[in-house]
């Protein structure tokens, strides 16, 4: 018997195996034939991971060699069922059959843990023989634990169902004979061809782009996620596939190099399809074999080991992932250039075989259409006029762009391939010319189509060319699980955010923003800003300072004038202040607004920085905006514009305690209509200024209703949950006896409820209660919308607090579970800072999420016996960073630098002592 090799074998080595076992066995052969050939599949996956490590492997031709291997494997497995197992020495013409790879396997090319699809074919109806012979393979191959697809049908069935169903459709049009009557595969294929896609031809066309766009949909609808499907996303193994398959159907192409004879495609672009072939055939082949299993997404988990797998090394402040990234979004652009190009020849294919009449026009009829000189239409699309050489006149490079914008007519993709074999023209002098820079900053404001046309100019490679900094960026991915697009993808998607806000259409979910739009000065700052703002990611430096040297240095050429270009620069230096101000800064303190305001300056600032960080956020990926991060901008916003209109940002928190405390007394009022219940007095005499200034009209009813509850039922604790839809967060508040570690205590609760905290207001009462005020979110940054996971909440807290829950221990194994973080490494840190607060001292300590670590750094100021006031969480993927604002015991500032030192080693403690890598 075989053992188990790291090689492949050929065929003539299984058929020995094969006579070996039927020598040894007589027709009891197959399990113990099952048993070695099982062995043979295993060796060849160590085969394939052997060759996947030589220099420059090609895994197209590593998966087909594993197809062939599986051929071989099917082929002897026939032969022993056929010869030994259910001899039939004169098989009659209708026990005739032939076995035909379909679907993927049919394309010769297989990944180890791929499906393995074949059909039978037969004359006529299927017989007893053929359906023993049929079913004695299917149960060969579960017995060797391979997935399987199959299935039998005559001739006839074959073509009807492939009618009828475009899948089966698809799959017999890659068929690929692999054993038994070769005339019967011949036949079915001959017809298939001249009963059906010779008839259908763009019937076919249409569902398959169809069926492509709601995939594409179902992936994201870009080719530039972080986390692709490498067969299913929109440039991946799928696209290749359908470029074929449309070619085959229309143009009867059996191979790929077949395109260039059909000037389909230049030898140029042929070597781009078998570049983006091998690359993406030999990620794929790394994906099943680090899984283990049929894997066909490139998760962060595992992007670092294919990239050490491939090769990709660290290089500056470049990471090896990151350029293994890189590489693979410039394949999945190179998949989306060759599709326009072959649905481009099937159009115009399709335009030559309908009937003419232009034969019967006046020849003046029959002239070019020029929608602009220099420019013609080819089939309802804009192409260059090449009566006039490209090179004349390079600035038509750019002005198709905004011709399309303004005719409403699309390119057509030969331009588009014209202009990506043509980059060289876009150079200095290019660069440098007045009306094509004119033409662009129309082209980047236009209020409809600039993200469209960014887009097209992007994958032309036309937009880094012309703003060179922008193509060190085309295609770069940042490693962390924050920042959902390429850097060049969020760049042009926040372009197309912001024309929305413009035009109204996210009015709902931006109001103030959208408000705000008709009262900037300039348009073009803001759109420039947007197009800048990343435009430095992966240097060595601070992206926001090297952004405002581009700024400064681009800006003139595009016509803005020195003023324009320094708010351009002002706003690109820094993009993140408003979004990290009002995410990780108290905004009810009068000293972060002071701050705030004396960093911006102008109310003209501040209305270009809110619109540019609603976008920037929302650009980033679906799920990071939410409701309750637009209430945090809006609220700083209104506190900044009121202090630039000339308001005391201390008499305001004054006026604010007295107007908080008459409103409440009107709304109570109301609420109960009952001249006699003393719950308003005893409220606003438990509370101190403190809490009226910090907390809504919504929020104090609530408290107010929990003091009721408490005095009226005679519980220790209550709780209150009220959701805030628009806000997409759950304001939880909880009164009860205070005590050392009660908040602590409480958001470990939480984690253990799965959710998470996202900012927290603590306050003890003037007759010793606490009053603790959380707002959370679910696992998908929403607001809370199952109540029975309120009332789970609520036992989880009973139960701590009761000690019934020993949360370090719980906590721990939950930490066990695998999870995305687990694939990032980020650096823990914490600074203090005595300034951000007149009151307070505030820590703010960053590093990588976890279940419960708010509770553990928690516990630790509580060890410290310091007294937690406020706490503000942002998360921004794998990272975390978590403010507290804390004094003493005595409820002052801690000023002893011993104590500070102290404080910040056992919070860096947090993370070593879980196992937390250091970073360098």
């Amino acid at each position: 018997m075989m053992a188990r090799q790291r090689a492949f074998q050929d065929r003539a080595s299984l058929s020995d195996l094969r006579e070996d076992l039927y020598q040894a066995h007589g027709d009891q052969l197959m399990k113990p034939l099952v048993a070695a050939l099982r062995d043979v599949w295993d060796g060849a996956h160590d085969a394939v991971a052997d060759r996947l490590q030589e220099n420059r492997p090609n895994g197209l031709t590593i998966a087909r060699r594993l197809a062939q291997q599986m051929d071989d494997i099917l082929v002897t497995l026939l032969e022993a069922i056929t010869r030994h197992v259910h001899r039939n020495g004169n098989p009659s013409d209708s026990e005739r059959f032939a076995l035909l790879a379909t679907g993927g396997y049919g394309r010769g090319a297989m990944a180890p843990y791929s499906d393995v699809d074949f059909l039978f074919v037969t004359p006529y109806k299927q017989t007893a023989w053929g359906e023993q012979i049929a079913e004695s393979l299917l149960y060969a191959l579960w017995d060797m634990k391979l997935k399987v697809g199959h299935a039998v049908r005559s001739m006839d069935e074959t073509i009807k169902m492939a009618r009828q169903d475009m899948t089966i459709r698809t799959a017999v049009l890659e068929a690929r004979f692999i054993h038994g009557d070769a005339g019967i595969f011949d036949k079915t294929m001959a017809r298939l061809e001249t009963e059906l896609f010779a008839q259908t031809g763009m019937e076919f066309v249409a569902a398959k782009l169809d069926e492509r766009n709601k995939r594409h949909q179902r992936q994201g609808g870009t080719r530039y996620l972080v986390e692709p499907n490498v067969k299913e996303g929109k440039g991946g193994l799928r696209d290749l596939h359908m470029l074929f398959w449309l070619a085959k159907y229309i143009f009867g192409t059996r191979e790929p190099k077949e395109l260039i004879n059909l000037n389909l495609f230049t030898k140029e672009a042929f070597q781009r399809f078998e570049r983006s072939r091998r690359f993406l055939w030999t990620v794929r082949l790394h994906l099943h074999l680090v899984r283990g299993r049929a894997e066909e997404r490139l998760t962060f988990d595992i992007q670092q080991e294919i990239a050490s797998r491939m090769g990709f090394l660290d290089r500056g402040a470049t990471r090896g992932v990151e350029r293994f990234m890189k590489r693979y979004f410039l394949a999945a652009k190179d998949v989306g250039d060759l599709t326009r190009i072959i649905c481009a020849a099937l159009e115009d294919n399709q335009k030559k075989q309908a009937p003419g009449i232009s034969r019967f026009m006046p020849s003046f009829m029959q002239r070019k259409q020029r929608p602009a000189p220099g420019f013609v239409l080819t089939n309802g699309r804009l192409n260059f006029d090449l009566d006039e050489p490209l090179q004349a006149s390079p600035e038509r490079i750019i002005g198709i762009f905004r011709l399309s914008q303004t005719s409403r007519y699309d390119i057509h993709p030969t331009a588009l391939e014209l202009m990506s074999d043509s980059l060289g023209l876009v150079d200095a002098r290019l660069r440098a010319h007045e009306g094509a820079n004119k033409l662009f900053m129309e082209i980047l404001t236009d209020q409809d189509f600039a993200e469209t046309s960014l887009r097209r100019m992007n994958e032309a490679g036309v937009l880094g060319r012309f703003v060179p900094d922008f193509g060190k960026i085309v295609a770069m991915m940042q490693f962390n699980m924050y920042h959902h697009y390429t850097a060049d993808e969020h760049l042009i998607r926040a372009i197309g955010i912001l024309a929305q806000i413009e035009r109204g259409e996210l009015k709902e979910e931006h109001p103030l923003a959208t408000e705000l739009f008709p009262r900037i000065g300039t348009r073009k700052i803001l759109y420039m800003a947007m197009l800048l703002h990343d435009i430095a990611k992966g240097r060595d430096e601070d992206h926001s300072i090297a952004g405002e040297r581009i700024a400064y240095r681009l800006c003139p050429r595009l016509g803005f004038t020195a003023a324009e270009t320094e708010t351009v620069a002002w706003l690109v230096r820094y993009h993140l202040v408003m979004s990290d101000t009002a995410q990780r800064r108290d905004v009810g303190d009068p000293k972060t607004i002071r701050d705030f305001v004396a960093f911006v300056q102008s109310p003209a600032r501040l209305r270009y920085l809110l619109i540019l960080t609603v976008a920037d956020i929302r650009a980033v990926g679906p799920g990071v905006w939410n409701g309750w991060k637009g209430s945090l901008l809006r609220q700083l916003y209104q506190e900044a514009d009121d202090v630039l209109a000339g308001a005391n940002p201390v008499q305001r928190r004054s006026q604010r305690a007295m107007l908080a405390k008459d409103q409440f007394q009107e709304n109570w009022a109301k609420e109960l209509a009952n001249d006699g219940d003393d719950t308003a007095k005893k409220f606003l005499d438990m509370h101190y200024d403190s809490y009226w200034t910090v907390m809504d009209g919504d929020s104090i009813l609530s408290h107010a209703r929990l003091m009721a509850e408490r005095i009226k039922t005679g519980k220790d604790i209550v709780f209150a949950a009220e959701d805030d839809g628009f806000r997409g967060i759950t304001r939880f508040s909880i009164l009860t006896d205070d005590h050392p570690g009660l908040f602590a205590r409480i958001t470990g609760a939480v984690a253990l409820a799965g959710l998470s905290v996202a900012d927290a207001k603590i306050f003890t009462t003037m007759d010793g209660l606490a009053l603790d005020t959380l707002w959370l979110q679910d696992e998908r940054g929403q607001a809370i919308a199952d109540k029975a996971r309120i009332k789970r909440l609520e036992k989880a807290v009973l139960d701590t607090l009761g000690g019934h829950v020993v949360l370090p221990d719980v906590l721990a194994v939950r930490r066990k579970a695998p999870s995305k973080v687990d694939a990032f490494k980020v650096a823990p840190d914490v600074v203090i800072d005595q300034d951000a607060s007149g009151t307070h001292t505030l820590i703010e300590v960053s590093g990588r999420d976890r279940v419960g670590l708010l509770y553990d750094l928690s516990r630790v100021l509580v060890a410290q016996n310091l007294r937690i006031s406020s706490a503000q969480i942002a998360t921004f993927g794998e990272k975390v960073v978590d403010v507290f604002y804390v004094r003493d015991a005595f409820g002052l500032k801690v000023t002893s630098q011993t104590k500070l030192d102290k404080i910040s080693a056992a919070m860096l403690a947090v993370f070593d002592g879980l196992g937390q890598e250091k970073v360098a």
